[in-house]
Parts: structure tokens; C-alpha cells; sequence
């Protein structure tokens, strides 16, 4: 240095000299940053630094730039006057004299209130994060010119401005790690370049991280790009390095980005988000969402997650609130800590949030939503439910906003199952009302409803008949065999509440009593809803677990003895398997502990073990359900459908009508029914013409006013015309004939259109029947010997019969015998076998049927057993072919008998022989193969009686 200004003068550069001297004199005596002593060996270096530096800097023309210091100004500003503005110029009497030390003792006790003087004040209350952070528009009034700079030094130090000014820190070793470890890099690594930072404190980071948790949008270290939350590259701390703040940053980062997300499906649902959608982030949609309201079951899911995150702000207040009162250190580690369990939970939030709301697409209909949404409620429940007590928290956060999102759901079902009104304006609801069809309708039971199914592989809608999918509980499989899901916890009770909310429905449109209508209005104010009933049975189940400490020694107890007990049962089921394994049955008996039939289902003979994933998952929410929702919809389905059938029964004579069709369709009602059947039998024995519908209603209502005239006038008979293919044989003539009923509503829902179909057919059997017995018992055997005298006094000697006379009338009389003994077994066979002892145990089921769709059931079943044992299905109809071929081979015998030898041929006796043996013993073979078989056990009287008939040849 020295040598520098000695080079100078010499030079005769006398100006630069001085300045050289006089500079480097005034550096060496001024401070550094760090350090506080003068010329230290630091100055020394850094002046040895700048001149290695320098190139030759005595050759430079240098020119000293004058520099000027900022000279204080003196307030000048009139503060008297400014302050007397409003105060008289003669003051009052009263008024005390000013004194300054008064005045300096309520300055010190009272704050400064800046109000008055020009400056705006920020009045953000400190537990407003989201404007804590940003910066206040200040005005400054003329004289105060330092105003600005101390009022930004004692407010917050602006770290998120470009070139914010470094805080005070303090010199410890932890706390310099940073500096620590950027000049170990910048030791070891030659290529390592220093980048500019920007310095937080760790209380800034933990008051954007709170910020960034209760849902701010705008920040300075977390940054939003298309809903994602990313983390400043150039953000640090001085005690941490970059890389540890950075990966803890981003570990918060995702956390934050969950709540993003949560809060702004909350805002859309709510209504509440006015902020302009980026180009295809799906602006159409939210168009679409706005001008339609969201459906309940999302409402409900929305206030589910609004009322927990009012819990977790509040917490997150709590902590800012320890932050800014300073009583206690505050670290990230320790607030992270802190809020651990709600991150974990947030977790478990976004997930069910991401699968049940999120991924699905935004064409999806409202029923697959929010069936979709309940379902991944239910299997979440299930999922963590099965860790056990690993994951409780987990659970009861999931079963809280299950049964809050549930409630729409229940409420539907409450409206339905107790006002017969299916309430869906949304149409979220699985179930919807098919508005084409009213109530009064002859298919309402049957088209009304449809039960809207979701296959969990294909993203596609099926739908199902209401008829059947009420009837299996949604167990029905599309095509594909794909298993077919709707929400998994109606799925026990759906039939019930189908059954439960049709049944209220025609209740409410049948004419019942208006005073048992307004008894049961006033009931209905006093009643308590599904959705309350439900909550009090939980709150009653939970809280029946927490009783007095006697009690719960004696539940261990009785705990300790079942699980021992079921031990060795479970033990010894898996024995049967050759599985040994103490543990396993340890497990097995804990799972079923709380399973009431558990003793019964494995010390039963018949041991049936259910190995579906269903069975061995969240026994608790399973058996929860079962004891707290299960049982209203059951009661409210046992008293809706009990009320419905004595309705249907006492008010609308349901088993009279049922009696009815039976009597007259099924003949039961003998007497009136044979005045009808033998008028026709006798016109056709006439030869005269009884295919008129004027005679065969006269006859039918003449026979049926005399005993039951109520059903006269509901009973009619028209003739169908018939395929000329079918009308081969004249037994076939009767298949002209179709017996109606009127079936008054609403019993014609169990008496409909089909079932007469199946009646007719039935009806027609049993007439073919009845036609060839009335043939065979009305004949004579004078009218044969009449016929054959007249035949010897006659052309006897230009007749050559191959036998004698007597003989063939005796064989005659055999033949008829024959076939008098198959026809009346066919039809003892019929009327005592199958239409009495199926209709004894239809009417004993009868009586025994819960609900409108059992009875519709079991009727139909009836009616299939009775068309199956009658031998009309088409699988047996080769069987019926050959009876067929027996009651018309009987016709045919009764007309010859009549007729008389003269006038048919003595070959065709044996080709009438011939025909009925070989048809009865095709008969006899099938029907014995059928019983031996075991396949037709009601075949065997039939078969039985048919072979006592036959002639062994």
C-alpha cells in the first residue's frame, strides 16, 4: 500500500496519492460485517485482494467522485399548530394547566394511536394468515420522512421483495450450517457456483407453512402452478442446508396441495369459487356446475369435510397464536409434529376424495356418483377398519364423514318407506321412479322402479328391471359376467326397502279410511326420522360399551371364556381341512367374537363357512350396521307390507279373487262348471254348432249366476282363432275356446295378464279331459247292441265278418274299459295329485307371505308347478303328444260306438287296439324311467296306475 503512494508521488500524481491514502486510511479504520475491530488482518487481505486485482492501477487516470452524506433534516414541521387545530383559542375557565410530566406519564402507559397523523395503520388482526402476508399500502404525510423506514423495521422484515436486506442472526456454529456447508462445496467441488439465496427464518417458514394449510393461495416460499404446490428453489435458511430444508418443504408441499384440492371442491360445491379457470382446466364444467346445483349427497360430503377442517384451522390458529405470543420456542419439527395426526388424516381425506370424487368423469350421472362416492366410503371403512387399532383414528374419521354423506341416501329412503313418495329431484338416488307408469297401473309393481347397477370394471351404466332386482337384492350380473355393485350397505336391506316403498306408495293411492289418514299425519310429527333413529342406535352402541368398571371385568371375563371356547371350536373346523395352526384359530375366533350365531354356525351339522372377502372384513361397521340402520328398515317393512296385504286382503277380497280363478279356471267349482262344460259336450255329440260366442257366454253365465251371480258378470268366454296346423285331431277343437276373468285393481297385480295365460292353459287340459270322460261315460251299451241287431236284420248275408258279432262287441267292451281306466287315471291324477295337494300348500304359503312381491312369487310358482305336472312344458312335450293321440283315439272310439258295426270297418278295431297299446306302453316305459330316475317323484301315482292297466303281451 505503502509502495503504491510512494509510486505516485514519485509519478507527480500528488492527487491520487492523497486519495489513495486517505481511502485505504478510512477503510482500515471502519468496521467490517462481521467483525468489529479495526485493521485486522481481514482489512489487510481484502486490500491485498483488490490490488492483486487491480492491473497496475497507478497507470489509470482516476478521478475521486465526491461523495456526500446524507445530512439529517430537522423537523420543521409546526406540530403546535397542527395539534391546536381544534381547540379554541381562549381556553375555558375549567380547563387545568398542561403539564409535560402528566403528559409523559399517559404517553407511557398508553399506546401511540397514529390515526390522527396521517399514516394508515394496519388493523389485519394477527390470526388472519392470508393477509398477514401481504404487504399494506402505507401513505406518508410530508415531514415524516423516516416514518416508512422505521415502521418496516418494527413490522416484519420484507423477505418475499427482490433484494430483501439480510436479518441478524447469531454467530453460532448451527447457526451458520448453511454458510458451513456451502464452503465445504465450494472447497471440494471446483465447479460449484453460488447461487442467489433468499433467507427466512424458520418462523417465517412455519407461518406460510400454517398459511398454506388453511388453504391461502398466495406465497412467498410455496408456489401454485395448475393445482399442484411446488417449493422455491432459492428459499433457505441459514442453521439448515438446502437439500434437508427442501425435501422437509416438500414433504409439507404435498400435504398442502391435498388441502388445495379438498378446499376447492368445498368452494365449488359451496359456490363460493369466483376464481377464473385457466385455459382447459375445465371451464365448461364448472359452467355446467353452476348452473346446475351440486346433488346432496356431495352437499353432504362438502359440510363432512367443512366441519372438519373448522377443527384443524382452529388448531392451526392455536398455533400461530403461540407463535406470535413468543411464551415458548416454536420449531417446524415440533408444529409438524404437532399436527402429525391431522396430516394423517388429510391423507386418508384426499384419498378417498381422489378415488371417489376426482377420478370420476365429469359426464358420469348424478345415481353413479354418488353411489360411487358411498362405495368408496364403505370399502375405505373396511380397508383400514381390518389394520385394527393401528389405523382407529383413521377409521373414525371415515365412519364421521360416512354417516354425514349417507344422510341424503337416508333420507330418500325414509320419505319413500314412510310417505310412499320417492323424493329424487337430483336422480342420485339407485332406485328412480319411472314417472310413465302411474299408480293405478296394472304393471306398476312391475315397471315403476328401476334399479340403476354400476360394474366397478367398466365405467358404464346397466340397468335392471325392478321386478327382478327387488326380488334377488341386486345379485344380478351383467354381461361379461361382471359383477354388478350398487351401494354396498342397502345392499342387505334392498329388497326391504323396495318392498317397503312400493307397498307405502299403493298404499297411499288405495281408498282407505280417512280417519286412519289423519291419525297417521298426526303420528308423523312425533315420529323421528331413519337418519335420527340410526344416529341414537350408534350413540346407544358406543356408548353401552363404556360402562362401570365391576361391568367391564366381568365382559373381560366372559370375553377371555367365549374366545377360549371358540378357540378350540374353530380349532377342531380346521382340523377337518388338515390345517394345525394355534394362531390362525386364535385369529378365527377373535373375528367372529362378536358374531351372535357364531356357536351355531360351527358346532352345526351342516358346518357352512362363508369364505367371501366380504365375511372377514369390518365385523365392526358390518355388525354396527346391523344392529343400528338394519332394524328400523326391517320394522318399517315389516308394518308397510303387513299393512298392504290386509289391505289388499279384508278391503279388496285378494283370496277371494285367488279362490276364484281356481274355481273356475282349475274346475274346483264342480258343479257350476259341469252345467257349462256338458252343454258343449252335448251340442258336439248332437252334431250341431257350438262355436258361437253368444251360446257359450249364455251357457257359462246361466251356470255361474246360480251359485256366485258377483262372478257371472266378471267371467267371459271368446273364441281365438287358432293355427289350422294345430287343429289335426278333434280333440284340438277345444283349443278355440279362452276363458277371461276381470281381475279388479289393485288385484290384478298379483292376478295379471300372464298368470290367465297359464290358467287357460290348464283350463284347456283339463276340458280335453273332462270332453273324452263325458264321451266315454255317457255311452251305452244298448246303443252297440241296437246298432248290431239292426246290422243281423239287415245285409248280414252280404257281410263276411272274419269273427263272430258277439265277439267283437265283447272286444268292444274291453277296449272301452281300457280306455275308461287310463282316462280316469289321468285325470284323478290331475285333479287329487296335482291341482288339490298344490293348491293346499299355495294356500298355506299363502297365508304366510310378508309382502306384495312374495305373494306375487308364490302364486307364480304355483302356477309353474302346476303347468310343469301337467306335462305342458315344452321340454316334456312329447309326453303330452301322446296323451293327446289317447283322448282323441277316445273320440273316435265313442263316435264308432255310436255309429254302430254298419257303418266303419271291422280293421280299424284293431288299429284303435293297436294305436292305444303301443301309446300306452310308450307312456308306461317313460314315465317308470322318470320315477326310477327320481327326477319327476309326483309322476309316480300316474305311473303307477297307468302300469296296473296294461296288458303284458
Amino acid at each position: 500500500m505503502w509502495t503504491a503512494t510512494r509510486y505516485n508521488a514519485v509519478s507527480l500524481d500528488t492527487s491520487k496519492a492523497d486519495s489513495w491514502l486517505r481511502l485505504t486510511e478510512e477503510f482500515l479504520n471502519s468496521p467490517l460485517p462481521n467483525t468489529v475491530e479495526t485493521k485486522t488482518e481481514v482489512h489487510h487481505s481484502i486490500l491485498s485482494l483488490l490490488l492483486l486485482l487491480s492491473d497496475s492501477p497507478s497507470n489509470s487516470n482516476y478521478i475521486e467522485t465526491p461523495r456526500l452524506r446524507e445530512v439529517e433534516k430537522k423537523d420543521d414541521f409546526d406540530w403546535a399548530t397542527y395539534l391546536k387545530e381544534d381547540v379554541d383559542s381562549e381556553p375555558y375557565p375549567d380547563t387545568p394547566e398542561w403539564s409535560e410530566e402528566e403528559s409523559e406519564e399517559e404517553d407511557s402507559q398508553q399506546p401511540i394511536s397514529r390515526e390522527d397523523s396521517g399514516i394508515q395503520v394496519d388493523k389485519t388482526p394477527p390470526e388472519d394468515p392470508e393477509n398477514a402476508g401481504k404487504t399494506v399500502p402505507l401513505t406518508w404525510t410530508a415531514g415524516e420522512p423516516n416514518a416508512r423506514a422505521w415502521l418496516e423495521q418494527h413490522v416484519v422484515t420484507p423477505y418475499w421483495g427482490s433484494h430483501s436486506p439480510r436479518f441478524p442472526h447469531s454467530l453460532h456454529l448451527h447457526s451458520n450450517l448453511l454458510n458451513i456447508w456451502d464452503q465445504h462445496l465450494y472447497n471440494t467441488d471446483p465447479l460449484y457456483l453460488p447461487e442467489e439465496k433468499a433467507f427466512v427464518t424458520e418462523t417465517q417458514v412455519i407461518r406460510e407453512t400454517l398459511w398454506l394449510f388453511s388453504g391461502v393461495k398466495k406465497h412467498f416460499i410455496f408456489q401454485h402452478h395448475d393445482g399442484k404446490v411446488s417449493v422455491r428453489n432459492d428459499v433457505v435458511v441459514t442453521h439448515l442446508t438446502g437439500n434437508c430444508l427442501r425435501s422437509v418443504l416438500e414433504h409439507i408441499a404435498v400435504y398442502g396441495q391435498a388441502v388445495f384440492h379438498l378446499q376447492k371442491f368445498i368452494d365449488e360445491v359451496t359456490g363460493h369459487s369466483c376464481e377464473p379457470c385457466p385455459p382447459g382446466s375445465g371451464a365448461s364444467n364448472s359452467s355446467k356446475k353452476g348452473s346446475e346445483p351440486p346433488f346432496r349427497t356431495y352437499q353432504a360430503f362438502v359440510w363432512a369435510l367443512y366441519k372438519y377442517f373448522a377443527t384443524f384451522k382452529q388448531e392451526l390458529t392455536t398455533i400461530e397464536k403461540g407463535i406470535i405470543c413468543n411464551d415458548e420456542t416454536v420449531t417446524l419439527s415440533s408444529v409438524l409434529d404437532r399436527l402429525s395426526p391431522h396430516l394423517a388424516q388429510i391423507k386418508v381425506l384426499h384419498k378417498v376424495f381422489c378415488t371417489g370424487v376426482a377420478e370420476v368423469p365429469p359426464e358420469t350421472p348424478n345415481v353413479v356418483r354418488a353411489s360411487h362416492l358411498l362405495n368408496t366410503l364403505y370399502k375405505a371403512i373396511i380397508e383400514y377398519d381390518s389394520v385394527g387399532e393401528a389405523s382407529a383414528q383413521a377409521v373414525a374419521l371415515l365412519f364421521s364423514l360416512w354417516t354425514e354423506t349417507v344422510r341424503p341416501y337416508l333420507e330418500i329412503v325414509d320419505e319413500w318407506i314412510v310417505h310412499g313418495h320417492l323424493f329424487d329431484p337430483a336422480k342420485e338416488f339407485i332406485i328412480q321412479r319411472n314417472k310413465d307408469v302411474q299408480v293405478n297401473h296394472r304393471d306398476f309393481w312391475y315397471a315403476t322402479y328401476t334399479l340403476y347397477s354400476v360394474s366397478e370394471t367398466v365405467e358404464n351404466e346397466e340397468k335392471l328391471s325392478d321386478a327382478a332386482s327387488g326380488s334377488s337384492g341386486g345379485g344380478e350380473q351383467g354381461p361379461g359376467n361382471k359383477q354388478l355393485t350398487m351401494v354396498s350397505f342397502l345392499k342387505p336391506v334392498l329388497k326391504q326397502i323396495i318392498m317397503a316403498g312400493k307397498s307405502m306408495q299403493l298404499l297411499r293411492n288405495l281408498d282407505c279410511k280417512e280417519a286412519e289418514r289423519s291419525e297417521s299425519s298426526s303420528r308423523d310429527a312425533e315420529r323421528k326420522s331413519l337418519y335420527t333413529l340410526f344416529l341414537e342406535s350408534v350413540q346407544s352402541r358406543l356408548g353401552r360399551r363404556e360402562d362401570s368398571p365391576s361391568e367391564e371385568v366381568t365382559d373381560q371375563q366372559a370375553t377371555k371364556r367365549s374366545l377360549i371356547k371358540m378357540q378350540s371350536i374353530v380349532a377342531e373346523h380346521l382340523k377337518m381341512n388338515d390345517v394345525h395352526d394355534p394362531l390362525l384359530a386364535i385369529n378365527f375366533a377373535r373375528l367372529y367374537l362378536e358374531q351372535t350365531d357364531f356357536h351355531e354356525k360351527f358346532t352345526g351339522s351342516d358346518v357352512t363357512v362363508d369364505r367371501s372377502s366380504e365375511s372377514v372384513t369390518c365385523q365392526t361397521f358390518e355388525l354396527t350396521l346391523r344392529c343400528c340402520l338394519y332394524p328400523h328398515i326391517e320394522k318399517r317393512y315389516i308394518e308397510c307390507c303387513g299393512n298392504l296385504m290386509k289391505t289388499l286382503t279384508k278391503d279388496f277380497r285378494l283370496l277371494e279373487y285367488l279362490q276364484a280363478m281356481r274355481n273356475y279356471f282349475l274346475l274346483e267349482a264342480g258343479d257350476t262348471m259341469y252345467d257349462f262344460y256338458t252343454a258343449i259336450f252335448d251340442k258336439v255329440l248332437e252334431k250341431e254348432s257350438w262355436q258361437q260366442p253368444s251360446f257359450l257366454n249364455g251357457q257359462l253365465h246361466e251356470a255361474v249366476a246360480q251359485r256366485s251371480p258377483e262372478d257371472s258378470t266378471r267371467l267371459s268366454i271368446f273364441l281365438e282363432t287358432v293355427d289350422q296346423s294345430r287343429k289335426k285331431q278333434p280333440i284340438n277343437d277345444l283349443d278355440v275356446l279362452t276363458l277371461s276373468y276381470k281381475v279388479p285393481w289393485p288385484v290384478d297385480i298379483v292376478i295379471s295378464l300372464e298368470c290367465q295365460k297359464i290358467y287357460n292353459q290348464v283350463f284347456l287340459l283339463l276340458l280335453q279331459i273332462k270332453w273324452a270322460k263325458y264321451n266315454l261315460d255317457t255311452l251305452r251299451f244298448s246303443d252297440l247292441t241296437v246298432a248290431t241287431k239292426r246290422l243281423e236284420g239287415g245285409a248280414a248275408e252280404e257281410l263276411t265278418p272274419k269273427e263272430p258279432i258277439k265277439q267283437q262287441i265283447h272286444r268292444m267292451f274291453l277296449l272301452r274299459v281300457k280306455l275308461m281306466h287310463f282316462v280316469n287315471s289321468l285325470h284323478n291324477y290331475i285333479t287329487t295329485r296335482i291341482l288339490h295337494s298344490t293348491g293346499l300348500e299355495f294356500q298355506h304359503q299363502v297365508q304366510e307371505a310378508k309382502d306384495l312381491d312374495q305373494l306375487i312369487k308364490i302364486h307364480y310358482r304355483y302356477l309353474s308347478t302346476i303347468h310343469d305336472r301337467c306335462l305342458l312344458r315344452e321340454k316334456v312335450s312329447f309326453v303330452k303328444e301322446a296323451i293327446m293321440k289317447v283322448l282323441n283315439l277316445v273320440l273316435i272310439f265313442s263316435d264308432r260306438w255310436l255309429a254302430g258295426f254298419g257303418a266303419w270297418k271291422i280293421e280299424s278295431i284293431d288299429k284303435m287296439e293297436s294305436d292305444f297299446k303301443n301309446c300306452h306302453m310308450f307312456l308306461v316305459t317313460i314315465l317308470n324311467k322318470a320315477v326310477c330316475r327320481g327326477s319327476f317323484p309326483h309322476l309316480e301315482s300316474l305311473a303307477l296306475s297307468l302300469m296296473a292297466g296294461f296288458e303284458q303281451c
